[in-house]
């Protein structure tokens, strides 16, 4: 990587009442979000602690290379959008954590441990109400010598269309470690059952009953901030998200926030999204395992500068406080507050979201940003109205939509982002 860095990070500072703190960005085929954290970043200037130490905050964008490793790492804190696909990096970011205490957004720890299908099942236990899921057996197991004798000698002959039938019509087919929609299928009928499940190949499935719902929400936690949102999978990518203000009761919208965060703090990720469908008061959470969770301004427009200035906040938080990232995760706390039979439903969530915000150490962490990024709001407010902002959104469009699509949709995208600005604006009191 990049950041194998001659230094150890305390290195860093020049003077002994200087500090200057390095965040890494493991970036796939990304340029509109890490240009935008780059600028918002710029915008929080030199913070001095009560300490007397000033704290300056960079950043770089990490390559992939060869590394020691016992070779020191300089960065501090790197948002990862790249190690849930790619080993290399992968292995690196737990070589950072391990051997440097790097502070990882998220946790490659994890990864391979709570994909989907232990998510699915976390959150059952926890008497959420998790759709009705079931794994099945691949269709073509990946190639390996042994298998062709463990198969005829221990597995069990199933009726796929036997268990669909228990699930109902109509149900969707998925990874039990998809990310991206990748693999998905709604299954409507028998006709679609066969058809999915012959395709699926060497992905193991899962099968997964679904309800009729009012919303499909989508929500985004950072750290200890979430944005629920509603989400509408049929739409093309740059409509999906309609700017609605309170869209669920107040019930599900609770639910909805609390889930989100619920689920990040149990499993040590403090950038995902989680996807749920609300009928009424009912939550009914379908998939919150997403490690690279959709933050681009083409897809998130209105919601696109609180999810950037979330992100340099909590960067910023949890390098300038040295927060230490989370190396092992407390899911039996959980788990115990589930078990009991002295607390409703409502209780339980509340409990829930009490551990969850200790990990975060969300009262901290609100209360240290009042003190030392009160002009946050404000910068980011003139940036978004900027040339260099109407620059990256020309950029991002030029590269996503064909040449005679751009101007319908910097009009789309600017009206959209215009609106957050007139509330952003009406927030503030600003005429």
């Amino acid at each position: 990587m990049t950041d194998t860095a001659q230094q150890d990070p305390s290195a860093a500072s020049s003077t002994s009442s200087t500090r200057t703190h390095l965040v890494g960005l493991l970036l796939g085929a990304e340029e509109d979000w890490p240009t935008a954290f780059e600028a918002l970043l710029a915008l929080v200037g030199p913070i001095t602690t009560d300490d007397g130490v000033t704290h300056e905050l960079t950043s770089e964008r990490l390559t992939i290379e060869p590394f020691d490793l016992r070779q020191p790492v300089r960065t501090e804190l790197v948002i990862d959008r790249l190690a849930y696909w790619y080993y290399h990096p992968r292995e690196w970011l737990k070589k950072a954590a391990l051997m440097n205490d790097t502070y990882l957004l998220n946790s490659p720890f994890t990864f391979q441990s709570m994909e989907k299908h232990s998510a699915y099942v976390a959150l059952m236990r926890l008497g959420l109400k998790v759709p009705e899921t079931w794994l099945v057996p691949y269709k073509h197991p990946v190639d390996n010598v042994r298998w062709a004798y463990t198969s005829a000698k221990y597995n069990r002959p199933f009726d796929l269309k036997a268990i669909a039938n228990r699930l109902g019509y109509p149900m969707y087919m998925k990874p039990f470690d998809g990310g991206g929609w990748r693999g998905v299928s709604r299954i409507n009928d028998e006709k679609d059952l066969v058809k999915a499940y012959d395709e699926s190949g060497e992905m193991l499935m899962h099968l997964q009953s679904t309800i009729e719902y009012d919303h499909f929400a989508r929500a985004l936690s950072i750290g200890p901030e979430t944005m629920v949102m509603d989400f509408r999978p049929e739409q093309p990518m740059h409509n999906r998200y309609a700017v609605s203000y309170d869209f669920l009761s107040p019930s599900a919208g609770k639910q909805t926030a609390a889930i989100s965060r619920i689920v990040n703090a149990m499993f040590g990720w403090e950038f995902n999204s989680c996807e749920m469908l609300v009928k009424g008061d009912d939550v009914y959470p379908i998939d919150y395992a997403n490690a690279c969770p959709d933050v681009a301004v083409t897809s998130l427009h209105y919601y696109f500068p609180w999810a950037i200035k979330a992100l340099v906040r909590w960067s910023t938080f949890c390098v300038i406080t040295g927060r230490r990232g989370p190396m092992d995760l407390e899911m039996r706390r959980y788990f115990d507050v589930a078990d009991r039979d002295d607390l409703t439903d409502e209780e339980k969530l509340d409990a829930f979201l009490a551990i969850a915000d200790e990990y975060f150490d969300t009262a901290a962490y609100w209360a240290w940003c009042e003190r030392h990024l009160p002009h946050l709001d404000a910068a980011v407010l003139e940036w978004v109205q900027s040339d260099v902002f109407a620059n990256l959104l020309r950029s991002t469009v030029v590269t996503t939509y064909p040449a005679h699509e751009r101007d319908r949709f910097m009009a789309h995208f600017g009206g959209l982002i215009g609106l957050w600005v007139t509330d952003e604006k009406a927030r503030f009191g600003i005429s």
